[in-house]
């Protein structure tokens, strides 16, 4: 039987420990390679074939939707699917919106996981409960829906870093645009989420666990 390559991105070592346990003991699962940063897993991206790349959000160099979006660019047959301790309700729509194949909560059962696993591996795409309600809410147009739901991919990637208190030029640097685009980009998204600073974009971020 050929084994389904999962690639494991997270910064506690115990943490991948324990997945690489978890998965390596299913007959049809094997993890062929590790990361404990965004810049290791784009390194290893390279060195390894694999079918899904299980990431966490919280890296501590670059961003896991950095990788996300790296992954997506570059290896559109590898299946993302992002394993975070971040509220499925909050991130989960946009990090679909940004090519992932499914989201997951780092509390989920072994036997879910397993089965998020599998399901983006044929290709197709993991909804837990709380991501699919969200995403009927969205078809119905629910006024009820999370605020930064309305930004786009790039627009959530660049709220997200400046809600962790990034600079515009800091920013540009990092994703290899111009200081100009990434202010277009700041205005675009405190005219949508009708706020007047970066204070408010971090304060909502903190307040929607968006950071921590």
């Amino acid at each position: 039987m050929n084994r389904t390559r999962v690639m494991i991105v997270d910064d506690h070592q115990v943490v991948r420990a324990g997945l690489r346990t978890m998965i390596n003991g299913q007959p049809d699962l094997a993890v062929t390679a590790e990361a404990g940063s965004g810049r290791e897993a784009m390194d290893q991206l390279r060195q390894h074939t694999i079918d899904v790349l299980l990431l966490d959000l919280s890296l501590p160099d670059v961003s896991g939707l950095d990788v996300l979006k790296h992954a997506k660019a570059h290896y559109e047959s590898v299946g993302v699917l992002i394993l975070s301790a971040f509220p499925e309700a909050q991130y989960g729509l946009n990090v679909l919106r940004g090519g992932a194949s499914g989201f997951v909560g780092k509390g989920t059962e072994e036997s879910e996981l397993f089965r998020a696993i599998r399901t983006v591996a044929r290709g197709g795409r993991y909804v837990g409960p709380d991501l699919a309600d969200l995403l009927v809410a969205g078809v119905r147009g629910d006024p009820n829906a999370p605020l930064h739901s309305i930004l786009s991919e790039r627009e959530f990637q660049i709220f997200c870093k400046l809600a962790q208190g990034e600079s515009v030029s800091e920013i540009a640097n990092r994703l290899f645009l111009s200081v100009k685009t990434v202010s277009t980009y700041r205005s675009r998204i405190l005219e949508k989420m009708s706020m007047k600073s970066n204070a408010d974009i971090t304060t909502y971020a903190l307040r929607n666990n968006l950071v921590q």
